[in-house]
């Protein structure tokens, strides 16, 4: 038998206040239709997705990000991912249950809302049911500010003691990482930046993040 959490958090929980830029403070999120190429901030309301459109629009969605976040990881193997997330582990979860494996993989797509996997494998060995546990980070995260890394192992190192994203659940997160929320919307932010690069790419454009060559509007047609 298996059990599976795979993760893209559906929004920001009401605990949270995720600001577009410094000062700009978001009201809790609540669902309504979200523009097509806005589809990673579905649930957040209407004024900061005005925001973030007006960031796009000017061209400047790519340095907002760079100035909040400026440097990357070096966490780009295996066996560094096993490190990083043991070292979390044994900091914030020492009596949680023994992970069997850890690693990135490149088979966890975004497109699915997918950014990480927390799994519960049963099997018989030596007459004894034993449940193993493995933990798998899309490889996209090779690539990133430390602090989205920091994001999503914190996200599935949570569903070792919370199954189900309850209060329980982030209040947990929150815990191991307190900007948890925020670099959980950034990281939201990132998603739509890289997405307009990639209908940017099928233009033959050479804009940062295609976000000045694509026009939203073309994306809602």
């Amino acid at each position: 038998s298996w059990g599976r959490c795979t993760t893209m958090p559906n929004r920001s929980r009401p605990e949270s206040r995720p600001s577009v830029t410094p000062g700009l403070t978001a009201l809790v999120p609540h669902h309504r239709r979200t523009p097509p190429h806005l589809r990673f901030l579905t649930g957040y309301p209407a004024h900061l997705l005005g925001q973030v459109q007006q960031l796009i629009d000017q061209g400047k969605l790519a340095d907002v990000l760079r100035q909040r976040y400026p440097d990357r990881h070096d966490v780009r193997t295996d066996k560094a991912l096993y490190d990083f997330v043991m070292d979390y582990k044994q900091r914030c979860l020492r009596s949680s249950e023994p992970l069997s494996k850890i690693a990135f993989d490149s088979k966890i797509q975004v497109i699915a809302h997918a950014l990480g996997t927390h799994t519960m494998v049963s099997r018989v060995q030596g007459g004894k049911l034993k449940a193993k546990r493995e933990i798998r980070v899309a490889s996209l995260f090779k690539d990133t500010p430390p602090e989205f890394l920091r994001m999503i192992v914190v996200h599935e190192l949570a569903h070792l003691k919370e199954r189900e994203h309850n209060k329980a659940f982030y209040s947990l997160c929150t815990h191991m990482e307190p900007h948890y929320h925020q670099y959980e919307f950034d990281l939201r932010l990132y998603l739509v930046g890289q997405n307009l690069k990639v209908w940017a790419n099928a233009s033959s454009s050479k804009a940062d993040f295609g976000i000045k060559a694509c026009s939203p509007a073309d994306q809602l047609n």
